[in-house]
């Protein structure tokens, strides 16, 4: 398994990138296209198709910085879910040996409660910090979300650091 890392929007696995995102995200936590393409040549974002040997799988988007590496979104294509394509790509970046942060929908319905339990078999643990992500569209809101990461819990310190990279870099240009 590897990743492919795109950087241009004519990249022929960018479309098939982006599909994915499209059916995956509910319209509200999604960037808006101008954004999306912006972002690409950010040294920190990382917009990687997930491939099995030369098929595509999924797709992961993230922000690596020295202290962190941030998941924006991660979606595995509906027909290779249940294949372990989703523990696989976690511990693809986990031998990053930094702190993983991924935020998810407070568990209040059975498909949050599954996907909380997903990341905490692959080792993430819930912070119970306050969190609110900021809104991806103008004429939206900030929606509250449950902070997890691994390999543990973080400082107070680390999710002021967090938070401060997410409103100052990872949503500079979310609209």
């Amino acid at each position: 398994m590897f990743f492919k890392r795109i950087t241009d929007v004519s990249d022929s696995t960018y479309h098939e990138g982006i599909k994915l995102y499209r059916i995956s995200s509910p319209d509200h936590e999604q960037r808006e296209a101008s954004s999306q393409t912006q972002i690409l040549q950010d040294d920190e974002y990382h917009f990687n198709a997930i491939y099995d040997e030369d098929i595509f799988v999924g797709l992961i988007l993230y922000w690596e910085n020295d202290r962190f590496i941030y998941i924006e979104h991660f979606c595995i294509l509906p027909d290779m879910r249940n294949k372990q394509y989703g523990q696989k790509t976690l511990a693809l970046l986990r031998e990053q040996n930094k702190t993983l942060i991924l935020e998810i929908d407070p568990p209040d319905d059975d498909i949050s409660k599954r996907r909380k339990g997903f990341y905490e078999r692959c080792g993430f643990t819930e912070n119970l910090f306050a969190h609110i992500h900021p809104p991806y569209h103008k004429e939206n809101e900030g929606h509250r979300l449950i902070l997890m990461t691994s390999p543990k819990r973080i400082s107070q310190d680390t999710f002021d650091a967090f938070v401060q990279y997410l409103n100052n870099n990872v949503m500079k240009n979310a609209f």
